[in-house]
Parts: C-alpha cells; structure tokens; sequence
C-alpha cells in the first residue's frame, strides 16, 4: 500500500475519532443546559442516538446518500451489496456504484466511518431541542427516520453528486448538510411538541429554565471545540498539510471571534456577560465557519464568526419572543448559523485560498453568482428537511404518542423514562410516589 494511502488513512481516522468524540460533547451540553431531573434522559439521548445512526446509516442512509443514481437520491450501494472492498481507494471494486465519493483515496470503510460521524452528529443536534419533554421512545423512532431517509436524500444532493453539487453549490464541512438538516428536524420537533409547561405565561411573558450545571455545558464546549479540529480541517480526507494548517486557523479563529460577539452582545443587550450566551457563541462560530472553512481567508473568518455571535444571541431571543421552546439554543445555533454560513461562502470565497480551486464570492470579484447559488441549496435543504421531518414528527404523535405526561414533565423524565436518577444524593426524603405509580401514569400519560 502507498505511503500516501497509509498517511491519509491515519489521518480521515484521526479526525473521526475526534468528531465522534463530539457525541460527548453535546452529551455535556445539553445535560448541563437541562434540569437535573432530566440528566439521565439526555444523556441517554445522547448515547443511543449514535447507535440509531450508525445502523440506520449503515444499511441505508450510505447507499442513499453517496450510491450512484439520478440527481435527487442514490439508487445503487444500499447494504453495502456491491461485493467486497479490494483495493485501498474506491477502485476497481465500487466503480459506478459510490463514484460521488472516489476522489477520496483511502479505503471503503474509512470513508464510510468518516460520513458516519457527521450523519450522527446531524441526528444528536435534534436532541437538545426538543429535550425535556419528549417520550423516549418516538425520540429514538424519529432518529432512525432522519439518519436513514431524510439526512442522506439531502447529503446525495450536496456531497453525493446531486443536483446541487452539479450546479456549484459549496459545502465544504457540512453546514448545510449536518447543522441545517438538524436544525431544520428540532425546529419541527420543537413547533409539534410545544413549550415545556410553565416556560410560557398566559399574558406572553417568558419564565426563564436555568439549566442545572452551567460547569458541565462549559466542559461540553470544549469536548465540541476540540472535536471541531476534526470535524472542519477532516473534511479533506488526504493529509494535506496545506488544507489542513489553513482550516484548522479559520475554524479557531471564527470560534473565538463568535464567543465574544456574543459575549458583548449579551452584555449589551441582557446587562451582564451570560456564560450560556457566551457557549453558544462559541459554537455558533465554529458552525458558520463550517461550510467555508476551506474556501475563506483567516481575515473573513474573523467577520464569519463575529457575525454568528451576534446572530446567536438574538436568534435565542427571538425564538424565546415567539414561543418556540428551545432548551439549549441548538435551533439558533445551528440552524440559523448554519444558513448564515452556507451564505457566507457566496460572500467570502476565495478561489485556492487553501489551496482547493472554488468560485470567488461577491466581496472578491466573483459577483452573485456563487451567492445565488449558495441561496439556492439554503431554500432546498429547507423545503425537503422541515415538512419531512413536520411529518415524520406529526405520525409520530398520532401513532405512538410524543409528549409525555404533564405529571411526568413536573417529576422529571429520568425517574419516569428511566427508572433512576443522576443525583440519588439530592432526594433527601422518602418520594410519595413508587415505580408502579409511575408505570400507570406513563401507561395514560398525554400523546
């Protein structure tokens, strides 16, 4: 095997370890940013919605989203039918079968493993949303769904060949391909489910939820930093030492320019430096810089992430002000900055920035053209993603059910969901209620 061959693989599976180890982040996260009586149900989320993906990815989501087809979904390559892998690359072995993806030249597997963390990651973005009150069960129902149908139909279109990826569109790390999806699929979730009982008040007014361990959601943001050094510069899948030093540069610095954006805005417009704003600025940046990480200057990534400090901080209100419950902020996040970023490739792309031939944006002579094609792929991936997962979300109610019980929501989904709770310490006295009394009310509790 080539030298070159060994070097790229031990590199695609560096950075995949590192995105997969993103599941911890998000884990911390979003448990930090939940009450404690929900810690177990998120961070059993967390865990379980990898195995969801990686199954529901492995037998059909990668032949969907990379096997050879027409220009809206790969027909080809479903359960891996196209007989074993026998050469380092695509090679020989998948010739016309994942074609889309044979630019990449390490083996089969690796290539597969890569796009498995990212189908993942799409999947865990949901959790966070519609955290606090949504039936264990539908919630692992409705991962299977989007990590087997809707993720890949729209993955095909932009890294599989598709329609969008014939007409220019840019999308070099996933930011509309793995933030929107997901951000599309929790703000669904989170309209069908409705507010956590009491965020509302009856005359409009908002009651604040604080999350139980501001400490753990900070430890999370830097699992998720961290795992973005593999997320973003992974995306060349070659060790490309050139790609790579200049990635890595603009993902940090959109990150740090994001979290204090936000950090000022929050100050500004709140009174005081809020840590939670300050979190999701952070990440904020890291997901606009996504999408243009390898096509901007390190100059631009510093307005990119700027830019997405601001637009977090007032997407969390605005989302607050029309009654779109959102524990975590992951449909500011991701949703919002994942668009804002998907954009800011048709702004801020420069041609061999990195090395890596593209369109120049509007802001370096390339006009609207790439602008408008970035656009485009921002109204596709939302008209496909949303009222897909409006309807996945929606059967779910009517078959199974999707909310729990307001008794359960008061208690806490980790003693009813789960039978047990992250701080028995904390429960200083006998509770009136028993498992049987939980299993009954769950057994007439709210679809």
């Amino acid at each position: 095997m080539e030298t070159k061959v060994v070097l790229d693989t031990l590199w695609v599976v560096l950075a995949a370890i590192l995105v997969f180890f993103m599941n911890l982040g998000f884990a911390l996260v979003e448990s930090g940013f939940a009450r404690s009586k929900n810690t177990v149900n998120i961070l059993s989320k967390n865990f379980i919605v990898f195995a969801i993906s990686s199954l529901g990815f492995l037998t059909i989501g990668w032949g969907l989203m990379f096997g050879d087809g027409n220009a809206f979904v790969g027909l080809k390559g479903l359960f891996f039918a196209a007989g074993p892998d026998n050469s380092p690359s695509v090679g020989e072995a998948y010739q016309g079968v994942y074609s889309a993806i044979s630019w990449a030249g390490v083996p089969l597997w690796t290539k597969f493993f890569f796009q498995l963390v990212f189908c993942g990651t799409a999947a865990t973005i949901v959790s966070g949303a519609v955290a606090e009150r949504i039936k264990y069960l539908s919630f692992i129902v409705f991962s299977f769904l989007l990590t087997m149908f809707i993720y890949p139909v729209v993955g095909h279109w932009i890294w599989g060949g598709g329609w969008l990826s014939q007409l220019g569109f840019l999308d070099f790390a996933g930011d509309t391909v793995v933030h929107s999806i997901g951000g599309w699929a929790a703000l669904a979730g989170a309209l069908v489910l409705g507010p956590r009982y009491g965020k509302y008040g009856k005359n409009g007014e908002i009651h604040p939820i604080p999350g139980h361990s501001l400490g753990l959601a900070t430890i999370g943001v830097f699992v998720l930093w961290l795992g973005w050094f593999g997320f973003n510069p992974g995306s060349t899948m070659a060790a490309d030492p050139v790609a790579i030093s200049h990635i890595l540069v603009t993902t940090n610095t959109a990150a740090v320019t994001g979290l204090l954006a936000s950090t000022v805005t929050s100050w500004l417009i709140i009174g005081k430096p809020d840590l939670g704003m300050s979190i999701n600025g952070c990440l904020a940046g890291l997901v606009a810089i996504t999408g243009g990480c390898a096509f901007v200057s390190v100059g631009s990534s510093v307005i990119i992430g700027a830019i997405s400090g601001f637009l977090v901080v007032v997407a969390v209100i605005f989302f607050d002000k029309v009654k779109i419950d959102d524990p975590v902020g992951a449909i500011a996040v991701h949703l919002v900055n994942g668009i804002f970023g998907t954009l800011a490739i048709g702004l801020f792309a420069q041609d061999g920035i990195a090395g890596i031939a593209t369109e120049n944006g509007l802001f370096f002579g390339g006009g609207f053209s790439l602008l408008l094609k970035q656009l485009i792929g921002v109204i596709a991936a939302g008209a496909f993603v949303f009222p897909a997962s409006l309807l996945c979300w929606f059967l779910i109610k009517k078959t199974m059910g999707l909310r729990v019980s307001l008794n359960e929501e008061i208690i806490g989904l980790d003693l009813f969901e789960h039978g047990n709770t992250a701080y028995p310490e904390f429960i200083t006295h006998k509770p009136i209620y028993s498992i049987s009394l939980l299993k009954s009310d769950k057994e007439d509790g709210a679809a």
